[in-house]
């Protein structure tokens, strides 16, 4: 078949596109485990927060990027993987005080809703369960970069960073709200790179 080099270069831009799973489509990514820190601040008596992060955390996402719409996404995080550089606290953490990790093993955040606000910043609604209560959170997120990964894999990868502020007493945990003790209003932070799958 003779095509004119306009036509080839348009089956050449198609076939190249329609190859492109970012094309329009949405596609999975993957939350690299070894590149997610999940953090938490909590004020400790009024002095001062306390800084703790969770070290076992995973999860996964539908994404397409081209209309920056998300539809749907997971993030499984282990209980019992709770760390504040205090191995005695930590302990505490664990039992049924605060997150009673023997009977509610993960903490689990399901998104429902992305509203973007624009190319790089949006609103990421969902649902938190932990102790085996859910209830709806809000995460403010900015999507720090997109593009190949310049190392190892080189697959398309998202870096991603977000932040929420819950009130601890509206899943049950009420350990040390009377008093001042413990501060109720626990700031969740996540920060994370992404690959395509």
């Amino acid at each position: 078949m003779n095509t004119t080099p306009i036509i080839r270069c348009t089956l050449a831009a198609l076939a190249l596109g329609l190859s492109n799973p970012s094309f329009g489509e949405p596609v999975e990514y993957q939350i690299d485990e070894d590149h997610f820190s999940v953090g938490f601040l909590v004020e400790h008596v009024g002095y001062a927060d306390t800084l703790g992060q969770f070290l076992e955390a995973k999860g996964s996402f539908v994404y397409n990027e081209s209309a920056n719409e998300l539809n749907e996404g997971e993030v499984i995080i282990q209980a019992d993987s709770v760390f504040t550089n205090h191995e005695k606290r930590d302990e505490h953490l664990r039992n049924d005080d605060f997150l009673d990790a023997d009977d509610h093993e993960t903490i689990r955040f399901e998104a429902t809703e992305w509203r973007p606000k624009s190319d790089k910043n949006g609103t990421l609604v969902g649902d938190l369960t932990l102790l085996g209560q859910t209830q709806p959170v809000e995460l403010d997120v900015t999507i720090n970069k997109s593009g190949e990964y310049p190392m190892g894999h080189g697959k398309q990868t998202l870096g991603v960073s977000a932040r929420t502020t819950i009130k601890r007493s509206e899943w049950g945990m009420t350990y040390g709200v009377e008093g001042d003790l413990v501060g109720d209003e626990v700031e969740l932070i996540f920060e994370f790179e992404a690959n395509r799958q």
